[in-house]
């Protein structure tokens, strides 16, 4: 059976969540992101993923949040949502929910709670047992970074063949891993490359899409990355890259995402607070972020000029 699914093309960020100073979810602050986001260029939106602070989320307020996300989206932008559960019975139920709501696919992390078992014969088994029950396509959501469970190409060869697994974001970084993965996946299957850092390289081995975090903060760099170099200017999409990687380094490996969400505040977003156990950036992180972010704009407006 064929794959019904229209490839992505384009940049998506995984969503913040603003907090107020009461860790209550900011909803006007969520909806302003939003709308300021619809006037960037973006190909859709990844609600409730990592950088959303999910594993602090209640279900409710999942759910809160991609309500106000399909309500609030413009329209003909693509709404994904974070529905990976530990369980398959809890997995399958969340994924029904944000379907009725309307998420239009749904990103399913790998379990990971009993990493040391996760092979890819568990793996095979959930993912289809997912699949099997969805009523909208699923994506494999692949970040060992969080989960220590790293989906196997072998696993991924025979997943990519099932009608209902359109796709995966892959958030290693692992760039032979990732050439692995774009051979044996099935010829409708489409990989999200799913770190700004990994970026250029992929669309130089075909990836037409990236769910970014740096799309958060600089959505148009990042698209024009792809514009540059699907224009067959290379050398700028590799100079605007470059630009950008030390502004992705700092809110994703080095400060993570209370440094994404200050970046975010400083580019005209509304980053809010995190909600604990997780802390404010330093001033000494805020100083930073500051910086990189001030000289890749020197950089990236040098670029446009030429």
């Amino acid at each position: 059976m064929a794959k019904t699914w229209t490839p992505i093309k384009g940049v998506i960020p995984p969503m913040i969540t603003p907090f107020d100073e009461h860790g209550e979810i900011n909803q006007r602050a969520f909806i302003h992101n939003l709308e300021k986001w619809n006037a960037d260029k973006l190909a859709g939106y990844l609600v409730i993923g990592s950088n959303s602070e999910t594993a602090f989320l209640t279900t409710e307020e999942k759910l809160a949040l991609v309500k106000l996300a399909a309500a609030y989206r413009q329209p003909g932008r693509h709404l994904m949502a974070g529905t990976g559960c530990e369980s398959l019975r809890a997995t399958i139920a969340f994924t029904q929910a944000c379907a009725d709501l309307g998420a239009q696919s749904a990103l399913v992390l790998t379990p990971h709670y009993y990493d040391r078992v996760m092979d890819s014969e568990h793996l095979v088994r959930f993912y289809t047992q997912v699949a099997d029950r969805s009523p909208i396509p699923i994506l494999i959501y692949n970040v060992p970074m969080f989960t220590h469970v790293n989906i196997a190409p072998d696993a991924i060869e025979i997943l990519s063949r099932h009608p209902n697994i359109v796709g995966m974001k892959d958030s290693t970084g692992n760039m032979p891993q990732l050439a692995t993965f774009l051979r044996v996946a099935d010829e409708g299957f489409q990989i999200f490359v799913g770190t700004a850092s990994a970026w250029y390289p992929a669309l130089c081995m075909g990836v037409k899409a990236g769910i970014l975090a740096l799309a958060n903060c600089l959505p148009n760099d990042c698209a024009l990355v792809q514009e540059a170099y699907e224009q067959g200017n290379l050398d700028q999409a590799f100079t605007l890259y470059q630009a950008l990687y030390p502004v992705n380094n700092a809110v994703t490996t080095q400060y993570g995402v209370p440094g994404l969400k200050y970046a975010c505040d400083q580019a005209g977003y509304i980053g809010g607070l995190v909600r604990s156990p997780l802390l404010p950036p330093s001033d000494a992180a805020k100083a930073h972020i500051r910086q990189v972010l001030d000289e890749a704009n020197v950089k990236i407006q040098s670029i446009k000029d030429d």
